[in-house]
């Protein structure tokens, strides 16, 4: 049994914060799962790289400026009928309702734990597997 290999794209102006997502996730995040990682700085390019390649998952920083995760994901899912999953990180758990408003499949929260962040990146992406 091989591995299925899959396109995650970390969004945010802060590298350090893409650094950090990159590490919580992990290249294995489960079995049968390998990542490969993408990255955008700025909202212009992260709709691009949806656009112009194969994304499995969305991870996006909702704390990025001057365009954050929120608008991206809500303009993605608004725009796209096979838009990828979407992840979500915030800054407080009470800004769930913003994520549930751009309609992202889950949120994390700042700091990433490696587990909750691993689990959930791997249950979007067999959740929303390619037939």
């Amino acid at each position: 049994m091989t591995d299925r290999l899959c396109t995650v794209l970390l969004y945010s102006d802060d590298p350090q914060v893409r650094d950090r997502m990159r590490l919580a996730v992990g290249t294995r995040p489960a079995p049968g799962l390998q990542i490969e990682f993408v990255e955008a700085s700025t909202y212009d390019e992260c709709v691009r790289l949806v656009d112009d390649y194969e994304i499995d998952l969305l991870l996006l920083d909702g704390e990025a400026s001057p365009g954050g995760g929120i608008g991206i994901a809500r303009q993605i899912k608004d725009e796209r009928d096979d838009a990828p999953p979407t992840c979500l990180v915030i800054a407080r758990a009470a800004d769930r309702w913003l994520a549930a408003y751009a309609e992202v499949d889950a949120t994390l929260v700042h700091p990433l734990d490696p587990v909750t962040t691993g689990t959930t990146v791997a249950e979007l992406l067999r959740t929303h597997a390619p037939a």
